[in-house]
């Protein structure tokens, strides 16, 4: 149906083109590249192995707009879904209205000197996209991305407004390790220790990192500590929704993760500064990356379930007054491992990268400009999810959270 070109070659990318190679009813052509092809080659290796497909593969230098271009043409790619770091958004973006294709990513775009991710930088792409007759998708991963579709579904079906909503994601997997992020840990790190901001009442309510912790019992996971954090999604829903009075998220981290982590920002090495060592500059974070396990090699280590999903409050559709709906899903480590050699964080990332892409190719998505996940359809997506291995499960509670 069309040709696809995946930029990034970390764990979300492999269990991306390992869901897109499955359904090659809608992914005819995949190419994988990135920075270090032999990375590609060993993905591309567990592809053929596990599904019989072969994907081709190329090296390119993400923030070369030239060398992206050339590398689309080359291709013939109609969509780039782009799973490398966000530093590299704009220049991605850059390069498909060059060359005339449709774009899709999964985390907003952050400077890569300044720990601050926003919206604005790509949503003043919309004109050209609109212009250029080409769609833009962003956050197309579970948080952001699925956790939007969820609120969209239940506006759609359930809800007529709402009222407040928190987004939960609690991972209960263990990797046996003493530290280690579940995802890129330079991005993880500078996430997990920038101030949190959430949406209350018209504006931004600022609050220091680590510093708001709540008890929740878990659907499949049980009673974990969870966090409050910003995350890009209450930008984008509180700029989409305008009713939402509040918007929260929170993450789970074990007393280990929070130790480490702190004593890590207490000493630099979370900085993300140049500094001088030995008479050769490096950055602390980046460097910090090299010491630390690599994400995509802890799936045959990583036992436990995760369950992300929304709570939200609103007046329901069908009159009866003001409901509470909690829609989630609960992923299972080790499957995700057995059916594409992936842990459960990068399975819910890069299976909804794959349904996100299969909607453009599809043609469901395919109004020009630079969208949310929000502002879409959302029924074919959610349908996916079920049939491709997220299924998800919504419960009306007795009332809105407490905390």
């Amino acid at each position: 149906m069309g040709k696809t070109l995946v930029i990034g070659a970390g764990g979300v990318s492999s269990a991306a083109v390992h869901k897109m190679a499955m359904n090659a009813d809608i992914f005819s052509d995949i190419t994988l590249a990135s920075r270090r092809k032999f990375k590609c080659d060993d993905i591309a290796a567990e592809v053929k192995n596990r599904t019989g497909v072969t994907i081709k593969t190329a090296e390119v230098d993400a923030m070369d707009v030239a060398a992206t271009v050339a590398l689309i043409r080359e291709t013939g790619a109609d969509l780039l879904v782009n799973l490398a770091l966000p530093y590299q958004d704009l220049k991605l973006m850059d390069a498909c209205l060059e060359a005339g294709i449709h774009y899709l990513d999964t985390a907003n775009y952050e400077p890569e000197d300044v720990a601050k991710f926003e919206y604005h930088w790509q949503w003043a792409y919309q004109d050209k996209f609109k212009e250029a007759g080409l769609t833009a998708i962003l956050g197309s991963g579970f948080d952001p991305g699925v956790t939007s579709v969820f609120a969209t579904w239940l506006k759609k079906h359930k809800l007529d407004t709402i009222r407040q909503i928190d987004i939960l994601d609690a991972n209960g997997g263990d990797n046996g390790q003493a530290f280690a992020t579940n995802f890129n840990p330079e991005i993880n790190l500078r996430e997990v220790l920038a101030e949190v901001r959430h949406w209350e009442n018209g504006d931004w309510v600022h609050s220091p990192a680590l510093t708001n912790k709540q008890v929740y019992d878990f659907p499949g996971v049980g009673v974990k500590n969870m966090y409050q954090m910003y995350h890009e999604e209450l930008e984008s829903l509180s700029t989409h929704f305008p009713e939402i009075e509040r918007a929260r998220f929170w993450m789970t981290f074990g007393d280990a993760y929070i130790m480490h982590a702190t004593v890590l920002q207490n000493v630099g090495m979370t900085r993300i500064d140049p500094v001088m060592h030995d008479g050769q500059e490096i950055i602390p974070i980046q460097f910090l990356k090299t010491l630390l396990p690599d994400p995509s090699d802890l799936g045959a280590l990583t036992k436990g379930k995760a369950c992300i999903g929304d709570i939200a409050t609103g007046q329901a559709k069908d009159g009866s007054g003001e409901k509470t709906f909690y829609i989630y899903n609960i992923c299972d480590h080790e499957e995700c491992y057995a059916e594409v050699g992936s842990q459960a964080v990068s399975y819910t990332t890069g299976v909804p990268a794959m349904i996100g892409a299969a909607q453009i190719l599809k043609g469901n998505w395919r109004q020009p400009g630079v969208w949310n996940m929000e502002q879409l359809d959302p029924d074919d997506f959610m349908d996916m999810l079920n049939v491709h291995g997220l299924p998800w499960h919504v419960q009306e509670l007795d009332g809105p959270v407490d905390f």
